[in-house]
């Protein structure tokens, strides 16, 4: 009995075939496997230009409104919304593109949130979404607690034809100021 075990294993085995291996589930086997790994990079995330109540603003692909928070320090690296923060205003993650046909006057870049979470920035500011916005322009989220803030005005623009209504205006000193009083890029409201 114990023969006829042992060879209906070892049947079983020689029928199976070799060992599957990636790549061979369509029939084919690469050569040799690669040996070292890139990271990969982070998905795009498509920036453009949305008109609402408070003007044209800075929105996600779907719509959505973005932020920046003034309590986060410009050009740091790092965003000081976490835990509960980060629950009502979600971080914009991925590498930025402006949408084609929309131009920033401000550099868009990127920090990694502790995580590996790549977050987008406009003008060294970490980028944010408001949950309590629940449709594509709504700008809800604009002044609360007088430290957020859209992104408006004549830095950004869908077109150039838009640009110059924006900076006619924008064209008071309250919209453009910013923390530090000096010019940023950022227009448009109360920071």
């Amino acid at each position: 009995m114990a023969a006829l075990s042992a060879a209906l294993c070892l049947a079983a085995v020689a029928c199976r075939g070799p060992a599957a291996s990636a790549g061979t589930a369509y029939g084919t086997t690469s050569a040799a496997a690669p040996t070292t790994m890139t990271p990969a990079s982070p998905a795009k995330d498509l920036l453009t230009v949305r008109k609402t109540g408070a003007g044209y603003v800075l929105a996600t692909s779907t719509g959505r409104t973005i932020y920046w928070y003034s309590v986060d320090t410009k050009g740091s690296g790092k965003s000081t919304c976490t835990g509960t923060c980060l629950a009502a205003w979600p971080a914009v993650t991925g590498a930025p593109v402006a949408a084609p046909g929309v131009q920033l006057a401000g550099k868009l870049g990127t920090i990694t949130r502790p995580g590996g979470v790549v977050q987008a920035t406009y003008n060294g500011y970490p980028l944010y979404t408001y949950a309590q916005d629940m449709a594509p322009g709504q700008t809800t989220g604009n002044g609360v607690t007088g430290a957020w803030h859209v992104i408006t005005g004549a830095v950004l623009s869908p077109s150039p034809a838009s640009a110059a209504a924006a900076s006619l205006r924008d064209a008071s000193p309250a919209a453009s100021a910013t923390p530090t009083g000096t010019a940023s890029g950022y227009g448009g409201g109360g920071y």
